[in-house]
This record gives C-alpha cells, sequence and structure tokens, in this order.
C-alpha cells in the first residue's frame, strides 16, 4: 500500500493448474482510484475481474510459456506495483562440496518437495554438461531413484578427474530444475601432509642442533 520497491511473492508449480492473481490495495492508502495495469514480463495484459480496491486475473498455466514474472501496476498521484514469480520447484542439493579420496566410493543426492517425471545427471566438462547414463558405464556410476522425490548418483573407483560439478536435472510438466552439487576427491596422502610437514620440521631442528654440537666439539679441541 506504499511507493517504493515493488512488493515480491514466489508461487511454485510443478504441474499444469489454473492460478488465481490478487492485488489488494489498503483502505487507507493515500492512492485514490488508481490506474490498474497487468503485465506478464513486459506484455501488458487485461485483469479479469475488480472488486472494492482489489484486481484480479485468472491464469491456465498449461505449459512452461505461461511460467514466469506477472506484475500488477496501480499508477495515481504514485506508483504501487506487485510482481508474482511463477516458478518450477527448486532442488534442494548439498550447498557444501563432498570431499572424499581416490579408490573411494561418492554418493550425490537431491531432493525435490514435488515428484518429477524424471531426474538426469550431468556432470561438467569445461563449458558443456554431459549427461550420465549408467547404463553403458555400470562399474563407474549408479543412479538410485531413493524415493519417488529423490535421486542418488554413486561413483565408484574415483579418481582426481571425476572431481568436479555435478547437476541433478528434474523433470517437471511446466519446465525443469536444476541443483548442483561439487565433489572433490583428494589423495590418500593428503591427511598425513601437515604431518610430514611438521616431521620434516623436527629433523631440520634436530639436525641443526647435531651439526651445531658436532661443530662446538671439533672448535673445544683445537
Amino acid at each position: 500500500g506504499v511507493s517504493g520497491p515493488p512488493l515480491e511473492r514466489t508461487i511454485t508449480l510443478a504441474n499444469a493448474t489454473k492460478v488465481g492473481l490478487i492485488c489488494t490495495l489498503d483502505k487507507n492508502s493515500p492512492l485514490k482510484s488508481p490506474q490498474v495495469t497487468w503485465k506478464r514480463g513486459n506484455e501488458t495484459i487485461s485483469h479479469n475481474s475488480k472488486a472494492e480496491n482489489s484486481w484480479s486475473i485468472q491464469l491456465t498455466i498449461s505449459d512452461s510459456s505461461k511460467m514466469g514474472s506477472y506484475t500488477c501496476i496501480l499508477k495515481g498521484q504514485e506508483e504501487i506495483s506487485a510482481v508474482f514469480h511463477l516458478q518450477v520447484p527448486k532442488i534442494e542439493a548439498r550447498e557444501k562440496p563432498i570431499i572424499t579420496y581416490e579408490r573411494d566410493v561418492a554418493v550425490l543426492l537431491c531432493t525435490s518437495p514435488y515428484t518429477p517425471m524424471a531426474w538426469t545427471w550431468y556432470m561438467t566438462s569445461g563449458s558443456k554438461q554431459i549427461a550420465i547414463n549408467d547404463t553403458f558405464e555400470t562399474d563407474k556410476y549408479a543412479i538410485d531413484r531413493v524415493s519417488v522425490n529423490d535421486t542418488c548418483l554413486k561413483i565408484f573407483k574415483l579418481t582426481k578427474a571425476d572431481a568436479g560439478v555435478y547437476w541433478c536435472e528434474a523433470a517437471f510438466q511446466l519446465g525443469k530444475s536444476k541443483g548442483k552439487v561439487e565433489l572433490k576427491v583428494l589423495s590418500f596422502t593428503a591427511p598425513l601432509k601437515p604431518f610430514l610437514a611438521i616431521v620434516v620440521e623436527v629433523v631440520i631442528f634436530v639436525t641443526t642442533i647435531v651439526l651445531y654440537e658436532l661443530y662446538s666439539k671439533r672448535k673445544g679441541k683445537r
């Protein structure tokens, strides 16, 4: 009900449905008898109904072309707007990198709050995303659907080449959504590096002391 940045609301849709969007002006708003415009992106559309201080549109969301941002703009002495973002469900994936070791097995998991029609896994190679097909490389990959809303990628016999970014893509009736999982593969000697560094420092320190003692004894005999 006040001028400034537009109010925003996100509406998550997975399947075809009908949606009603309503903009209501506060009765105490100084904006009286505004001119009302609805837009989908930059395209102006007409509102279906008007009540007292309220304007609405009814939408039939049948495919991905109807998704996106819908804005109602109320203009008078001031301008007020609200934006409705219609989007497919977001995919939940691990935010922190998965850290594992060579020759081990990595397990990557993605979850959706809605049931997708299909899942696809990709690995990043340079600027490209390559689909992972576990039917041709059964000794390397296994893709399991843990439940109707989850997918799990297992990578066997890990090497340094397996490190990188992996994507899980869920296909819904109204579009696709992706989640990202980063995998880091370490060598077995990686945990020993701090210890080896300490050992080297100790050896250098002890060697220095021994050499100093030998030098002192020789100097004392002169």
